[in-house]
Formats: C-alpha cells, structure tokens, sequence
C-alpha cells in the first residue's frame, strides 16, 4: 500500500502542519493531566509485556497507558480522577453499558454460590431458550471468547461436511482465530504479515474474496471444496463496509448452490437490533456467532446451529474416535458467565435499551454529518443500528481494500487523542462510536462539541 497516497487522500481539507502542532500539544498536555496514570504506566512496564496487561491497549495514541479506576454506565473515571463519556465501551464488550445493573446484580448474586463447577446449571437451559427466541437457531454451545466460538464453529463444520476450507471477505476480523489472516493484495491472497507465530500455511484451506464481490464469490465456491462462509453481515473492523442493496439475497443463494454452509458474527452488529442485523435482513444463516456483549461485559461468548448442521454436528462427534474434540475447555459455559448472560438477556439487551439506543445513534450520526460539513471535510458517517463510524473519504468504501486505503493512523490518535484530552472518549482502532442504554443527548453533544473543537485547530484558519 501506497502510505503517501494514502496520506494525501485522507489528509485532504487539513492543515497538516498545524495538525502536528496540535498532535505535539495534545501529547503534552495528556501527559501533564495524568501524572497517576503516568506513575503506574512506568510501574507496569517492570513486570507487564509493553507495559499493559494487553498489548492492544497502547492503540489509543496515548503517550502512556490511560488507567482506569472504574467505569459504570456510559462513564469511566480515571486514576488522576478524569470522568470520561465513553463511546468505546470496550469496543462493544459493555455496548449495553458498564456495569448495567442487572447482570451486577445476577454476578454478585452468584458469586456466593460457586462460579465454575464444570456441570449445568438452570440458568444454562434458559438461555439456550432465550438464545433460540431471540435468533432464530434452536441449537446452541459456549464459549469464552467470540474468537474461540467462531473456531469451535468452523471444526463443527470441517467435521460434519468433510470440508477442509473456509471463505472470508477480504479485511475482516473474526477474532485471532488463525484461519482468517488472509488478505487480499493487489488481488492475489497472501498471509496477513503481522500475524506472530504462524508456522503453517493458512492460503492451504482458507480462501479470500472481496465484500460485495457475487462473481468473485461463486467462483471461489465452484470448487465444491469450501466447508462455510464465515462473514460478519456488514465488516466492521477495517471501517464499516456495507453490504450493497441485494448482494446477501444473491449471496444466499450461490453459497446454497455449491453447498457451503452460512456462519454469521454478529460481535459488532448486534448494535443492529434485539435479534442482530442478519435477523432484521432476513439473512438465513446456518450459524450465528456473538461474543462480547452477550454477557453484559463478562467474558463469555455463544455460537448457535440450524438443526440440520446440529445433527451432523453430533453425528460426526459420535462417528469420532473417543479423545479431546479440540472444542471447549473447563471454563467453557461456568456459572458465572452463565448467570450474566441469562440477566443481559432477559433485563438488559431489551427492546426498550434498543429503542433508545437506535435513536440517539441516528443523532449522533446527523450531528456528525453537520461538524465535518460545517468544517469542509470530504468524510462519510456510517451507522449500523447502535455503531456509528466516520471515515476519510467521502463515500462509504465498498469492500475491504477500498477501506484499507483510507485508513490512516496518525490522524486517528490525533483526532482521538483530542477527544480524551477534552473527556470523550471513542474507539481507538479506527473512528468507531457506540451509544448505550445510559448514553444521553448531552453526552452526544459534548463528543459534537469536542470534534468541533479539535476539527477547529487541525483545519486552515477562517
């Protein structure tokens, strides 16, 4: 990739010089604000790999660690006693807010009562029954991590087809679950370079395509040697990438024709609505992944089945000889994940949050819309239901490489570094906000009134 070009396309309307004045300023100025954080960032570089329990939390442009104190609802306070709105929300882990109520209620209720045995509980029953209301899938398992659901799933449906390889769309991310570190380069699939300690070949079973690409797709499939389409409905991380009017009703059909199965991951687009995004579209998937904010904010995560795959499924494990599956370790499905996860969803990831949450998403967005048009920028907002994005380019990019073209780091923690220092707070991996349940129309007007202001020192004088 062509960093300057990039450069230049995403910096356009700028003053770049007083952009990196600002950046210098900013830096400084975090510093001087934050001498606690600053005191444990030099502690936990002592003993902590990069200083941080994990490496992903020096991504904010910081020039240190920011360390938290504690974080409830739309709000996290700092060490140095900061109060920041928070728009990350753990970059959707707490989408239904930090700490909601009733699933600190269910933990702490819990907590007395045993947090993993390795048996089920009743707790466990009842959200498989709310999981299958909810989503349409009657067959459900657990698992601690979105990445380790999306692995478990895709050995489910090596074993029950016979396939060995997957397909995904090029730029996505579904967790580190190795198969996906496949992209595509100048149009020809290579291994994502910054992939550590991969020492097999991932080309030899997974397969990469671009987003809203039909042809590219059929031909991929032809083969009758891929296993499933492992896809999020709208890519998220790379930028949202939306899916063109019509591609996943064509898509549906060529992935039936050549009889690969449909895994959805919903992690991020559960922003969407109760039922998350492949619901609301009518998106017939033969599985559905969501890990994240499923248990409020406590580590678990869920992967649910069609009957017919569910079948196979067990088929295949009783076809197996005996020994460990590779699917599922002891923590997998513990009483404390199980109970949070049955208070989300019952008392939490209801209509009612929804109703709110989409509404002041739609705000956020059209203030958006007016702070980078008051300030001449040629950017587009994206919203998918709770999720709103901003990106440098003035239409939303169709496909992973268009969107990997605009991306552009250094802007990012300048605009994002600007926001911290003004008590807002947004995703730091690329300009990403999310509204919660507890989010306000103040709290959306203080994250329009702090873009304002940043936009104000990196764009030429009026």
């Amino acid at each position: 990739m062509d960093t300057s070009t990039t450069q230049r396309a995403s910096r356009q309307g700028l003053d770049w010089a007083r952009a990196e004045a600002f950046l210098a300023a900013e830096r400084a100025r975090f510093a001087s604000d934050n001498p606690r954080s600053a005191e444990l960032a030099a502690r936990a570089r002592h003993h902590l790999l990069f200083g941080v329990p994990l490496h992903w939390m020096n991504d904010w442009g910081t020039p240190f660690a920011l360390h938290v104190a504690q974080a409830s609802g739309a709000q996290v306070t700092d060490v140095d006693g900061h109060t920041l709105i928070d728009f990350c929300l753990g970059d959707t882990g707490a989408m239904f807010g930090h700490a909601p109520a009733p699933v600190a209620a269910a933990v702490a209720r819990q907590a007395t009562r045993g947090y993993t045995t390795m048996l089920a509980t009743e707790d466990a029953a009842v959200v498989g029954e709310l999981l299958a209301q909810r989503f349409g899938l009657p067959v459900w398992q657990f698992a601690m991590s979105a990445t380790d659901a999306n692995r478990y799933i895709v050995r489910w449906i090596r074993a029950a087809t016979g396939r060995k390889k997957i397909l995904v769309f090029n730029g996505c991310y579904h967790g580190t679950i190795e198969d996906v570190f496949v992209d595509l380069v100048d149009g020809r699939p290579v291994q994502r370079d910054s992939l550590l300690g991969q020492v097999h070949n991932l080309l030899d079973h997974t397969v990469v395509v671009e987003f809203n690409d039909l042809a590219a797709l059929d031909a991929a499939l032809a083969g009758g040697d891929v296993a499933c389409v492992l896809a999020e409905p709208v890519m998220t991380n790379i930028g949202m990438v939306l899916p063109e009017p019509g591609f996943w009703d064509e898509a549906q059909k060529i992935i039936r024709r050549h009889g690969t199965l449909l895994v959805m991951d919903e992690t991020h687009t559960i922003s969407t609505g109760p039922g998350g995004y492949a619901r609301a579209h009518g998106i017939d998937a033969d599985a559905l992944v969501l890990g994240k904010p499923v248990g409020g904010g406590v580590p678990c995560a869920v992967y649910g089945m069609s009957a017919a795959l569910a079948a196979r499924a067990e088929q295949a494990k009783r076809e197996a000889p005996p020994g460990h599956s590779g699917i599922g370790t002891t923590l997998t499905g513990n009483m404390l994940a199980m109970s949070a996860m049955r208070a989300a969803l019952t008392d939490v990831m209801t209509p009612d949050a929804y109703g709110h949450m989409l509404g002041l998403a739609h705000r956020l967005a059209a203030g958006l819309r007016r702070v980078i048009a008051h300030h001449g920028l040629p950017w587009c907002v994206t919203q998918v239901g709770a999720r709103t994005e901003f990106q440098f380019c003035p239409a939303p990019p169709r496909n992973g490489s268009e969107a990997d073209r605009i991306l552009d780091g250094e802007l990012e923690h300048l605009i994002h570094l600007g926001l911290l220092n003004r008590g807002v707070m947004i995703t730091p991996f690329h300009n990403m906000m999310l509204v919660c349940p507890q989010t306000t129309d103040e709290h959306v007007a203080s994250l329009l009134g702090a873009l304002d202001e940043v936009l104000v020192r990196v764009t030429p004088p009026r």
